[in-house]
């Protein structure tokens, strides 16, 4: 019997690709959503996949650094700035998403002392998205870690009597850093060793030669 599913895809000048195939894409709903204690004042890492509904993957930008000359002038890379990052949750009928976000928000001003933590690592909390590839519930093939998150906006939402969607809440999470890893399940099962961008590529090279 002819085989052709070997046959699709873009042909590659490498002569190993003749047998390269098309790879299977990350799907978007594929993801899992960890907050990371102590956020909410928990001891345990929250975790409200069941209830999230989306959340933008992390962006930088680089300020350019304009630098002029005789004739000419030429740019540097300055200082970077990791943009804010949405997360979308349903609000469910026993007001949990409702308690934990309040309870971090608390964390961050306390609304009826009027007073503020003393420090950030008072309230700040770290992020976790991974990427899943929806067969391993345990490992994900890729992960990115955000450092140093606070609540930066929350939007409850509104009611409407001629609307039949969910109510959500809307999270805009400010953070400090964000490191871009390969998961445990990167690369057909394979950890992560080294550099993870460069395991991560590897991993991707190695699928697409054989």
């Amino acid at each position: 019997m002819a085989v052709t599913k070997d046959k699709f895809g873009v042909p590659l000048t490498d002569s190993r690709s003749s047998a390269a195939g098309i790879l299977m894409p990350k799907l978007k709903y594929r993801f899992r959503v960890n907050f990371i204690a102590p956020f909410a004042g928990s001891q345990n890492t929250t975790t409200m996949t069941q209830n999230i509904q989306s959340v933008t993957r992390p962006s930088v930008s680089v300020d350019e650094v304009e630098i002029h000359s005789f004739n000419s002038k030429v740019y540097l890379q300055g200082k970077h700035t990791w943009q804010t990052v949405d997360v979308v949750i349903r609000d469910d009928i026993t007001s949990s998403v409702a308690k934990i976000v309040g309870n971090q928000v608390q964390r961050q001003v306390n609304h009826y002392q009027q007073t503020t933590a003393a420090a950030s690592n008072d309230f700040k909390f770290d992020t976790t998205i991974e990427v899943l590839d929806g067969t391993d519930n345990t490992s994900a093939t890729e992960v990115w870690n955000l450092e140093g998150c606070f609540i930066q906006n929350v939007t409850y939402g509104d009611h409407d009597y001629s609307a039949a969607e969910s109510q959500i809440i809307t999270l805009t999470l400010r953070f400090d850093n964000a490191l871009h890893e390969a998961g445990d399940n990167a690369g057909a099962g394979r950890g992560t060793t080294g550099n993870p961008f460069t395991d991560l590529a590897e991993g991707l090279i190695s699928s697409t030669l054989g």
